[in-house]
């Protein structure tokens, strides 16, 4: 049996191939992924560990927020003396170190990072822990000379001796490259200038009295936990944090995993549509080569092969399969987490491929994913073929599901339907976010998993109508293309089901796209009164002198100054709600339409009050006149009366909850020297809003970081990051056609082979080759709209369930994006056309006689 197995494996190898591309691509994905993420998580954790001082004093923060103040933690620099006077210390030094500065050249073009990384700017010391060394020119002097890191120098033509100009909070200053430093770890990305230690100080903190932090190195023989306790019994405050170097690197690596997590999680995301549409490809493959080898199975059970022999030898010929493609697979990951290290150069972050780290998880995954795919995908086609009985030796009879009922199917189909459609349902009934996310999830697997068994239910009705027109249009051909692919529902239905997948999943997402960028449209509409809005391109805090300029701008009416903070609220209900608060000067009704349940914007603005969200204060107990206990980031507390309840039904934006905000005034005395997040600007009585749109352009022209933006621009802006996800969306639907269209070219390639005998009969009976090539196209296309038809049928069902889930944010507004649909539709046909070359090509190329003499 084993002899019989391999050479029987070897004997199907071209057929096999597509199957093992569908595990290939599968496991390179998972590999990718884990190999990928692997290094950068070693890069950077060798790059913390050995960048952090063996103690770091910071100011405590106890909120953190999506949307910052603008406001930079400090600790008194004169901390550095009490640090440096504890028993075990070597050293102590002033670390200033700032990540909100933008940085331009003579021609005022951005000199940092374009790609969402910081420029940094930090004092100039070296110790033992310094990320860079000094490799050209002379450490920095005094106000006007500042030291660039080496990457961005090449990459910006940066040279000694050019003039940069720094814009920092305190305000805007000159200085003049001295030298250029190189990294002695990974650049991380971002971009580093280096100030002498008093002029960050002054330039970047406002203050020479100030530091960000207080670094300390350890004497010999002390540890690092040791001299952790002495420092905090020395300084024996609250108010500051104190880390170890692992403790630092630690919390580091924790901020940048997030990211890492996500990079992770979209990679892993491929792999899991890959290996979904690949179990269809294998399910189909072997199903249709145990039909075709029903009597050579016949046989061997004639020669005294039982059941489980037989079983047993499909299930090994597809571990063979497994193991073939998990490893081609896993040698594909390297070479895509490589791919991956090379693209991050571009971006600025300079991984080294010699550094690549495979651990052993990631073979192990590798080949359970492999190997487990293909054993699982292939064992109801072993079971189906360990049923030949003896006498299919002597007759022709097929094993693959034609003929037989499809009870079983209907019967499991309906019931995981019914759930399904319970659940989504439920999901648009339910008025929770939590529970109604819940609800969406389980019915879109739910419906999934349901249309995949009622598959072959639906092939008879649905492609009787979809090739309702192929006799009128092509005769016989037509005729004879349609019956093949009603011929056998269970293969069509699996190959079908392939190219579903990707497009439901498409379909869905398209019309939750839709949905939020017309609810960002109309929210905009409702609630943006000002004809310009001012504003970070990531949305960061500014410094003080862009506003002057703006109000210094001649056309200009009504500015508006925006500003953020996180603040931890304690509510009536006795929970303690973290969360971001905006605020205003008095006349914000001049810029923005705002509904208000409660009160007007004189009371929300009004000393030592704010406004809140009316459905937040009704389910929390928030009624206008309470006073709310309040915690800054600082430490600082007071109490805020509740002035008014407001009622936009809008969108819960950047996880603000309770959509608060207040009068600029209360904010800037709990949280003093922050800067402005935005501006909303009105034209003066008399200007016209693009003259004045090209002065206040022209005004901010030496301040790249920040744009003046319209409706249109901030709506354009809304569209663009949904688009990002939208597009990510694409490359899975991408990634999904292009296996279901290999289990296209598979399936027909297979079937062509298996109707050798009829297609030579066709050709002596008069069929021409064109005729042949025909038949087997539009074979290919039915099948093909019939995926893309169920696909589009379930994506729009779940889309819409998904914009009910957005409605309870805010997100009310319904779209079903129908040119999208249609381009699908139409990309689902040439798919088909594309699938079947190589299928139609083989057959018209078949010897008749050969052909016609098939077994």
């Amino acid at each position: 049996m084993l002899k019989a197995t391999l050479r029987s494996f070897l004997a199907h190898q071209g057929r096999l191939a597509l199957s093992a591309l569908a595990v290939v691509l599968s496991v390179a994905f998972v590999a990718g992924s884990l190999i990928f993420s692997d290094t950068v998580t070693r890069t950077f954790d060798q790059l913390f560990a050995s960048t952090a001082a063996d103690v770091t004093v910071s100011p405590r923060e106890d909120l953190a927020a999506p949307l910052s103040s603008g406001v930079t933690p400090t600790v008194p620099a004169s901390l550095v003396a009490r640090v440096g006077a504890v028993d075990g210390v070597a050293a102590a030094r002033v670390d200033v170190t700032v990540d909100n500065v933008t940085v331009v050249d003579r021609h005022r073009l951005p000199v940092g990072p374009t790609t969402g990384a910081p420029t940094i700017a930090r004092n100039w010391y070296l110790t033992g822990h310094s990320p860079v060394r000094l490799t050209s020119g002379h450490a920095p002097h005094g106000p006007g000379e500042a030291v660039l890191d080496a990457d961005t120098a090449h990459h910006r033509q940066v040279r000694i001796g050019d003039p940069l100009t720094v814009l920092a909070r305190p305000g805007s200053f000159e200085v003049r490259v001295v030298g250029i430093a190189t990294f002695t770890t990974t650049n991380p990305g971002a971009a580093l200038i280096f100030l002498d230690t008093p002029t960050a100080q002054t330039r970047l903190l406002g203050s020479p009295d100030l530091a960000t932090a207080v670094q300390a190195d350890a004497a010999h023989g002390v540890g690092d936990a040791l001299l952790k306790q002495r420092i905090a019994a020395a300084l024996h405050s609250s108010a500051y944090e104190l880390r170890t170097a692992g403790e630092q690197a630690r919390s580091a690596t924790d901020r940048l995993g997030t990211v890492l997590d996500v990079i992770k999680y979209v990679m892993l995301g491929f792999a899991g549509i890959a290996v979904l549409v690949g179990v269809f490809l294998i399910v189909n493959t072997f199903s249709m080569l145990i039909s075709q080898r029903t009597r050579e199975l016949g046989l061997l059970r004639a020669l005294g092969a039982d059941r489980r022999q037989v079983r047993r030898s499909v299930l090994t010929e597809a571990l063979l399969l497994g193991l073939i493609g998990s490893t081609l697979g896993l040698a594909a990951g390297i070479g895509l987490a490589a791919g991956l290290i090379r693209l991050m150069g571009v971006f600025g972050m300079n991984l080294r491929s010699a550094e690549m780290v495979i651990g052993p998880p990631t073979p192990v995954a590798a080949y359970l994913v492999g190997v487990g795919v293909t054993f699982v995908a292939a064992y109801f086609p072993a079971r189906r073929a360990a049923g030949v009985s003896p006498m299919a030796a002597l007759s022709d009879a097929e094993i693959a599901g034609v003929g037989r009922p499809l009870r079983v199917r209907a019967v499991a189909g309906a019931a995981v339907g019914l759930l399904g459609a319970a659940a989504l349902a439920g999901c648009a009934a339910v008025t929770r976010t939590a529970p109604a996310v819940s609800l969406l999830g389980a019915g879109v697997v739910l419906t999934l998993v349901a249309t995949v068994l009622g598959g072959p239910l639906l092939v008879r009705p649905v492609i009787q109508v979809l090739g309702a027109g192929f006799p009128a249009l092509f005769g016989a051909i037509g005729r004879m293309s349609r019956r093949n692919a009603l011929r056998n529902p269970r293969r069509t239905g699996a190959t079908a089901s392939a190219l579903m997948v990707g497009l439901a999943l498409v379909g869905g997402m398209s019309v939750a796209s839709a949905s939020m960028s017309a609810s960002f449209d109309q929210q905009i509409d409702k609630t943006l009164g000002a004809d310009f809005v001012v504003q970070n391109a990531r949305f960061q805090p500014f410094p003080r002198e862009i506003t002057d300029r703006v109000r210094g701008t001649h056309g200009v009416g009504v500015v508006v100054r925006q500003r953020f903070a996180p603040l931890a609220l304690r509510l009536p209900d006795g929970k303690l709600v973290e969360t971001t608060a905006a605020g205003y000067e008095p006349r914000l009704d001049e810029v923005a339409h705002i509904n208000y349940a409660r009160g007007d914007t004189a009371a929300a603005l009004a000393d030592g009050a704010l406004a809140m969200d009316v459905k937040f204060a009704r389910s929390h107990g928030v009624r206008v006149g309470t006073r709310i206990p309040v915690r800054f980031a600082d430490g600082r507390r007071t109490g805020l009366r509740v002035g008014a309840l407001t009622d936009q039904g809008g969108v819960d934006g950047f996880g603000t909850q309770g959509q608060l905000f207040l009068g600029l005034a209360t904010l800037q005395r709990y949280v003093p020297g922050g800067e402005d997040s935005g501006l909303y600007v009105n034209a003066a009585p008399g200007t016209p809003k693009d003259v004045l749109r090209s002065r206040l352009e022209k005004a901010l022209a030496a301040y790249p970081q920040v744009q003046v933006r319209d409706q249109a621009d901030y709506k354009k802006l809304v569209h663009d990051q949904i688009a990002v996800l939208l597009y990510l969306v694409y490359a899975l639907l991408g990634l999904a056609i292009l296996i279901a269209v290999l289990g296209v070219v598979n399936t027909l390639t297979l079937s062509v082979v298996e109707r050798t005998r009829e297609i030579g009969l066709l050709r002596a009976i008069g069929l021409s080759r064109r005729q042949l090539r025909r038949m087997i196209r539009l074979e290919s296309v039915v099948i093909a709209v019939f995926g893309a038809v169920l696909g589009l049928v379930l994506g729009l069902v779940w889309g819409v369930c998904a914009q009910r889930v957005l409605a309870l944010r805010g997100l009310k507004a319904l779209v079903v994006p129908w040119t999208v649909i249609v381009a699908v539709m139409a990309g689902a046909a040439v798919v088909g056309v594309v699938a079947a070359l190589l299928p139609a090509l083989r057959a018209s190329r078949m010897n008749v006689l050969t052909a016609i003499a098939h077994e």
